[in-house]
Order: C-alpha cells, then structure tokens, then sequence
C-alpha cells in the first residue's frame, strides 16, 4: 500500500469514526478548534490529513492516531527461541533478531571454578544477573554480582567473567560495537 492510498482512506475512516461516535461536524469542530469546513473537506479527501490536523481529532475521539490513518498492525514482537549456542562450555539463548549492531543474549554457566583469563576487544557490555553469582574481574577489580544486580564496562578494558564456583549463574548480556552504550534508568532515590 502506497503513502497516497493510505492518504486517500484517512478521510472515509475520519467520517466513519465520528459518525460511530454520533458527533457532529460542529461539535468535533468545538473540541478541536479546526473549522467545520476543513473537518469536511478532510473527510471528503479534498484535504490532505497532516498531524497538526490529526492529532487533535484523535484526542477529541480518544483513539490512537494509527486508528486515524490505519497503520498496520505491527508484527508479533516476541523473539522465538532459537537452538542455544554452546561457546567455551556456556549455554547462550540469542535475544536479537538482526545480526549486527547491540546484541542480547540470555546466558548460562554451569558451577565451575576456572581461572580468570582477562581479554579485551572493541565493544560495550552490559550485565545483569537473573540468578546465582557471577564474578567479573574488570581491569584492577574482581567483584562478585549477584541476582539483580548488573555492571556496564568498555570491553577494551581487560575483562573476564564466570561462575563463582559455587553453583550455575544465570545472567542477560546486550553487547554492542564501541560507542553503543546502553542508558538505564531509574528513578531516584528518595532522601
């Protein structure tokens, strides 16, 4: 469907609504401030509907301005499971759908004790532990997260994590290419 066949449909939906909702062209001109005359002329499709003109149109009929103009619906958005991927004795469950760009991965490790072995490599990642303990050794510090808790780190910094040796852990882990840095917020503490 093309911008101008979705253009053309907006007005028998705009009179189709309000006709629904027993709304004279008067009354809908009173809520909204727009002339009579445009509301008629936009219902007719001898005017172009624009959002200065919609947006109040949907306000006054309570409805989202894509019931207005018919968007699509959009797609499912639930993110099927894959097959896990098994890498250096983890369980990894892909949460993105589009290779590239911040990736997210819902990550498993068995209870092991191994030995820290820091790397480094360009990116960005964020961390949050689901359940269990996760060590993480970032450059000079070796912390232990646990669930519900999370760390943020440049990934040029050497960095290892894993296991606690004390039993699995199960964590999130969204990485992307350097400069993708994730913003999370939270609402302040009250004093």
């Amino acid at each position: 469907m093309t911008t101008e066949d979705v253009l053309a449909d907006v007005g028998p939906r705009l009179r189709r609504i309000r006709k629904e909702r027993e709304v004279t062209l008067a009354a809908l001109s009173e809520a909204t401030g727009i002339s009579v005359s445009t509301l008629s002329r936009l219902e007719s499709g001898l005017r172009k509907p624009s959002l200065e003109l919609l947006l109040p149109i949907a306000q006054a009929h309570q409805v989202p301005l894509d019931e207005l103009v018919g968007a699509p619906p959009v797609g499912d958005p639930r993110i099927r499971a894959s097959e896990p991927i098994q890498r250096y004795g983890r369980t990894h469950w892909p949460l993105t759908r589009q290779p590239g760009g911040l990736q997210a991965y819902k990550v498993l490790e068995p209870k092991r004790k191994l030995e820290p072995e820091p790397r480094t490599h360009e990116g960005y990642e964020w961390l949050y532990v689901l359940s269990g303990k996760l060590r993480l050794v970032l450059g000079e510090h070796d912390v232990v997260l646990a669930a519900g808790e999370a760390a943020e780190f440049d990934t040029r910094v050497p960095h290892w994590f894993g296991s606690t040796g004390e039993g699995p852990v199960e964590f999130l882990s969204l990485f992307g290419p350097q400069g993708e840095r994730m913003h999370v917020r939270a609402r302040p503490r009250r004093g």
